[in-house]
């Protein structure tokens, strides 16, 4: 089987280092979690389950997004999430290092662990996930999403024979995973001593709240980069 491997490295000056070694299989682009680990109470499905989960406890006992998540809560319990982090990611493509805060540098772990943990809600961003931007800022993810949907749906066109340019689909992936996000902060909050993990989640849902709006709004702020595009259709 073929993986990928992404490495987080966590260093504090006076809390030492974290070090995170991520496992993702190629094809399904799912994380592989070592075999069985211990996993604590808050990740049973059925505690604070989401209202738009199609699994029941009699299908899954665990909810896969929390089974994904309960590493990093248990490891940064006594992070804060003000504290400063130097923070370095190691993929096959690139080295990524940079001073930040603690959530948000917490934050790009979670988002990576979320679309590769086999939630069907956060499957949607598992292209996003194969081609990992650490720390990205919201620019990059406005950019990075809404041309990853658009490619979805030249690939859903490309089978059924129709043109689909459209972003209404990605509007509601956004609302489903706000509803999704809503629910794990109260697993972590259940599971964490210090804020560090929930803000950092707090981070990935401020986005997922704005970017209804910013697809209707921002992408204006794109259009320029594609002018070249834009000259050469009108000119035929």
């Amino acid at each position: 089987m073929e993986t990928l491997s992404v490495l987080y490295n966590f260093s504090m000056a006076e809390k030492g280092s974290e070090r995170f070694t991520l496992s993702i299989d190629a094809e399904t682009l799912e994380l592989i979690r070592p075999p069985a680990t211990p996993t604590p109470e808050w990740t049973r499905l059925g505690f604070h389950i989401c209202p738009h989960c199609p699994y029941t406890e009699k299908t899954m006992s665990r909810c896969p997004v929390a089974l994904s998540l309960a590493e990093v809560t248990e490891r940064f319990g006594s992070i804060l999430s003000y504290d400063t982090v130097a923070l370095e990611v190691v993929t096959s493509e690139r080295v990524v290092k940079q001073t930040a805060t603690a959530q948000r540098c917490v934050s790009s772990l979670i988002g990576l662990l979320m679309a590769t943990s086999g939630c069907p809600h956060t499957a949607f961003f598992k292209p996003m996930a194969r081609f990992h931007l650490p720390l990205a800022s919201e620019a990059e993810t406005l950019y990075r999403s809404t041309s990853m949907y658009l490619l979805s749906r030249y690939f859903v066109g490309m089978r059924d024979g129709e043109a689909r340019v459209e972003l209404d689909g990605l509007t509601k992936i956004y609302d489903n995973l706000q509803t999704l996000n809503r629910h794990i902060a109260k697993r972590l909050r259940a599971a964490s001593k210090t804020d560090s993990a929930v803000n950092a989640l707090v981070i990935l849902d401020l986005y997922a709240e704005a970017a209804p709006y910013a697809i209707e709004d921002a992408l204006d702020t794109l259009e320029p980069l594609f002018s070249q595009y834009i000259k050469a259709d009108e000119l035929g």
